[in-house]
């Protein structure tokens, strides 16, 4: 496989957010080759050799996404593959998986993707290619894990499954109630909720909804007076607007 960059790529500062890509492949000249691509087109790069050096890295670093050779020795890529899929109760189940292989042939795509990868490229491919696929790999996840997993709302994220707020690093205090409220909102974001829907028993009134409203806002905008993401809609209820 030969390497031409796109053109000649600035310094890239990487932060956080930026997509971490763990590539793995028994040939060192591609890993090597690779992560340098990788990385002048705006990525963080790492490389594994094999599968059990994966492994290793999956337990240690939180990955976006897998550039995964089918073709190693031991255990193969299509085998971790599978067996990744097989873990659903760990947290490295879901990483997106792209495989590489020489094997072009249907059935062997095929196989690969019922094994659970989300693309497949067949090798020798063009570089342009690899980073169109794993931009559209990338979009789709973050289209998947905002609609059923978390929220951005500025400064602040909420996790619906573990009923969590952050702002930046720091985890900010809910109450049951609180929790159960944004859970509602996250469930159905953009989309009016009147002050009936989020009563939670015969005793609490209206007026108690507001005032947990607003005990919301003070924890989520940075002006709770002009609310960005927690708005009323007058007559009717409130809305989550989330970034």
């Amino acid at each position: 496989m030969t390497v031409t960059p796109l053109a000649q790529a600035p310094k890239t500062i990487f932060d956080e957010d930026t997509p971490h890509i763990l590539i793995v492949d028994d040939d060192r000249r591609i890993r090597e080759l690779l992560k340098k691509y990788l990385s002048d087109n705006g990525y963080r790069a790492s490389t594994a050799e094999n599968a059990a050096e994966a492994r290793a890295q999956l337990e240690n670093l939180t990955y976006d996404l897998m550039v995964l050779d089918v073709m190693m020795p031991g255990e193969s890529g299509l085998e971790l593959t599978r067996s990744l899929r097989s873990q659903t109760q760990q947290p490295t189940s879901n990483i997106p998986i792209l495989l590489l292989t020489a094997q072009a042939e249907t059935e062997h795509r095929i196989e690969g993707l019922e094994g659970g990868a989300d693309d497949y490229l067949p090798k020798p491919f063009e570089p342009r290619e690899l980073l169109l696929r794993i931009g559209t790999i990338l979009r789709r996840t973050l289209v998947e894990t905002s609609d059923t997993r978390e929220l951005r709302l500025g400064p602040c994220r909420f996790n619906r499954e573990r009923g969590e707020l952050w702002r930046g690093g720091n985890l900010v205090r809910l109450t049951d109630r609180e929790v159960q409220m944004m859970q509602l909102f996250a469930d159905r974001p953009n989309e009016t909720l009147s002050r009936l829907l989020l009563l939670d028993d015969e005793a609490s009134t209206e007026r108690a909804i507001d005032v947990q409203i607003n005990r919301l806002r003070r924890k989520i905008e940075r002006d709770p007076k002009n609310p960005i993401y927690l708005q009323t809609v007058r007559g009717l209820g409130y809305v989550l607007k989330p970034d």
